[in-house]
């Protein structure tokens, strides 16, 4: 070998050591870095999973309390719409309805029905039947419903109609009686307040707005 060909060999191998070290740092820091990601991705996946065990360890915890939470009041009444109505039978309506939604929802009064025997203003309860009585119609059957007014009796002492105490009834129970409306009970409700009670269903005639046909509607429905 000449010593120009020595030359030439010692310069190359000079310039390819600084690219063998460049090239091994290069590679020791691309390892480094994917090392960092692997580890990286196996604490969010460990930190996952420790979530969801947490949830999966609470749920039990909760569901052993045996607290049942409160049953929801129901937004509905149903009534038994029967008379003189288009289509009678069951209706459902929401809860603050009143009678004239009743009848409404029953497919409307009929053309032969008196409604002037009827409080269509007066709030539904739920469970009770409402009678929509036809004109001329003299024997009106009893609805039976919900008790009112602290308590009921029958005429006879067995089952039959609930009728509304004179002495206890409030206002909103008075108003479940025919023909009688908010203004009225409250003239009911002033006049025992007045006169301390009722000592007979005739004294309603004292009341002010109550006439005979109202008293007639009223008698069989009330008790003292």
């Amino acid at each position: 070998m000449t010593g120009d060909e020595f030359d030439d060999t010692a310069s190359v191998r000079t310039w390819i050591r600084p690219r063998a070290l460049v090239v091994a740092a290069i590679a020791v820091t691309v390892v480094a870095l994917v090392l960092l990601a692997v580890g990286a991705l196996t604490d969010h996946a460990t930190t996952v999973q420790r979530s969801a065990d947490a949830v999966s360890v609470s749920a039990p915890a909760t569901a052993s309390t045996g607290v049942v939470p409160p049953a929801a009041t129901p937004a509905t009444v149903v009534v038994h719409v029967l008379g003189a109505v288009a289509t009678p039978g069951l209706v459902e309506l929401p809860v603050g309805a009143r009678v004239d939604d009743a009848v409404t929802e029953a497919g409307g009064a009929a053309d032969h029905a008196d409604l002037s025997r009827v409080n269509l203003a007066r709030p539904l309860v739920d469970g009770e039947q409402l009678y929509v009585p036809r004109d001329g119609e003299d024997d009106v059957p009893e609805a039976p419903g919900p008790v009112v007014g602290g308590g009921s009796a029958s005429v006879d002492g067995g089952e039959g109609p609930t009728l509304v105490d004179l002495n206890t009834a409030d206002a909103t129970a008075l108003e479940t009686l025919p023909g009688i409306g908010p203004a009225l009970a409250d003239r009911i409700v002033a006049w025992r307040t007045e006169h301390g009670r009722f000592s007979s269903v005739e004294d309603l005639l004292d009341v002010s707005g109550i006439g005979d046909a109202t008293f007639a509607d009223l008698r069989d429905r009330v008790r003292v």
